[in-house]
């Protein structure tokens, strides 16, 4: 083969990939409905966003988009499912705080977020709202504060679950302040909240939709909020970083993934139209009304913002010897 024929082979052949890459990109959406996969039951604030973007981001594409609770095992299960499952781009996950950044450094999993989950997008956030029973003569962050240095390990607050959300709210919490705390999980904000409200333990880092009606009520007193700034529906409530504890943040979070598998074409298409959803301002205004803020990203800063999550909860969840349950 003479070095001409050589390099017009070489050239189609470099030709036909790159027609084929631009082709790939093009067939979107997929032909077939959509799964938008999601590890928490139906009725929660994960559900009710998925719901929400899934139904906007149907009309949008033109494609039908189901929605589909894997609930258990604090969301891992979907998480497995995604990781191990088509890459096609018919198969999405609402990813959590909790499989992505915190459960990978407090056990071993049969996936790895950073190298079987490719980012899409942010998808929304919420900070956590440290509520107390009126019980136990709390007022403020300094008198919760005050009272745990008082009593080691008489103070108790309740979480979802070992390493969610709300117990390494808990953690930072007891870490930047440096007290213990009497750690109590469920499995279940519904049955966390029950039990507050008979008094049984002192407080709990709470999802504000399932507090906000008992505070509304007078049958719990809220203390401080866990993100940097105060959402615009918690105005009147401090936050932790103000409250003495300057940078405190711990937010509970969901992003959009897929399988690494997936195309960079479809990856950014995906993108694409999942930020125009999320900037949508009747989608905004639905997801405040849950107690939900819009977070969209490019690809590279979920992936940056990931990677951030995941060495601060390494370090609490290395410090504080948090084990699975």
């Amino acid at each position: 083969m003479n070095k001409r024929h050589l390099l017009r082979t070489t050239v189609l052949a470099l030709s036909s990939l790159l027609l084929a890459g631009t082709a790939q990109a093009q067939d979107f959406p997929p032909k077939k409905p959509i799964t938008l996969v999601v590890g928490f039951a139906a009725g929660g604030a994960a559900d009710a966003a998925a719901r929400l973007i899934a139904r906007k981001l149907g009309e949008n594409i033109g494609q039908t988009i189901l929605v589909d609770n894997k609930a258990g095992a604090g969301g891992n299960i979907a998480h497995q499912q995604v990781a191990a499952g088509l890459a096609d781009g018919t198969v999405l996950l609402l990813g959590s705080v909790g499989p992505l950044t915190i459960a990978p450094h407090m056990m071993k999993l049969p996936y790895d977020p950073f190298k079987d989950l490719a980012p899409i997008t942010g998808g929304v956030y919420f900070p956590n709202l440290l509520v107390v029973h009126p019980g136990a003569g709390i007022k403020t962050m300094a008198d919760f504060t005050a009272a745990v240095k008082k009593a080691p390990n008489n103070v108790s607050y309740a979480s979802t679950g070992n390493g969610s959300a709300s117990h390494l709210a808990g953690e930072l919490f007891a870490s930047r302040a440096g007290v213990d705390m009497l750690h109590v999980p469920y499995r279940g904000g519904a049955p966390a909240m029950q039990d507050l409200l008979a008094g049984r333990f002192t407080g709990y880092f709470s999802a504000p939709p399932t507090s906000l009606p008992h505070i509304e009520a007078g049958k719990l007193i809220p203390l401080a909020t866990t993100g940097l700034t105060r959402p615009s529906y918690l105005a009147n409530i401090p936050t932790v970083a103000e409250s003495g504890y300057p940078g405190f943040e711990a937010l509970n979070w969901y992003a959009f993934v897929g399988s690494s598998k997936m195309p960079a074409a479809l990856l950014d298409r995906y993108n694409l139209e999942i930020v125009k959803v999320l900037n949508d301002p009747a989608i905004r205004e639905a997801l405040t009304k849950h107690g939900l803020s819009a977070h969209p990203t490019t690809r590279a800063e979920l992936n940056d913002f990931m990677h951030k999550e995941s060495v601060k909860w390494e370090k609490i969840v290395r410090e504080r010897n948090i084990k699975p349950e």
